[in-house]
């Protein structure tokens, strides 16, 4: 076997002493910035919650497709999206990141006007029952 040269050794002092470091403050980090999320009202679990995986809130679903809480209806939230999806294609020079945000926005608020519906519809099944 070959000698190590003294490159090498004084490699491994400096590279050693560095992960060993990393690997108790990574987690104390970690779990610090978990602690101040709790503190400040946001649950353990959406703190941990990847960034890509957290929906838009509902007034930035709003403001992405430039409609004001009255104007959001089903009809008025596909013709903007039909508008600024095509605005932003990417075959056109357009925006994937801007796509992606107007698809969110409109599947939001599509899910919210479903649920909208629903509630509605019980609300009057309930009011035929009492009567």
């Amino acid at each position: 076997m070959a000698p190590v040269g003294p490159i090498a050794r004084i490699l491994a002092q400096i590279v050693v002493p560095v992960v060993a470091v990393l690997a108790r403050t990574i987690p104390a980090a970690y779990g610090q910035a978990l602690r101040n999320a709790k503190k400040s009202g946001v649950d353990a679990a959406e703190a941990a919650a990847p960034v890509f995986g957290k929906k838009i809130s509902r007034s930035e679903a709003l403001q992405v497709l430039n409609l004001a809480e009255a104007e959001a209806t089903p009809e008025a939230i596909q013709k903007q999206f039909d508008r600024y999806f095509a605005a932003n294609d990417v075959s056109k020079g357009g925006s994937f990141y801007l796509q992606s945000k107007i698809y969110r926005a409109k599947e939001l608020l599509s899910e919210y006007q479903a649920e909208k519906r629903q509630e509605e519809q019980q609300e009057q099944q309930e009011q035929r029952k009492q009567q």
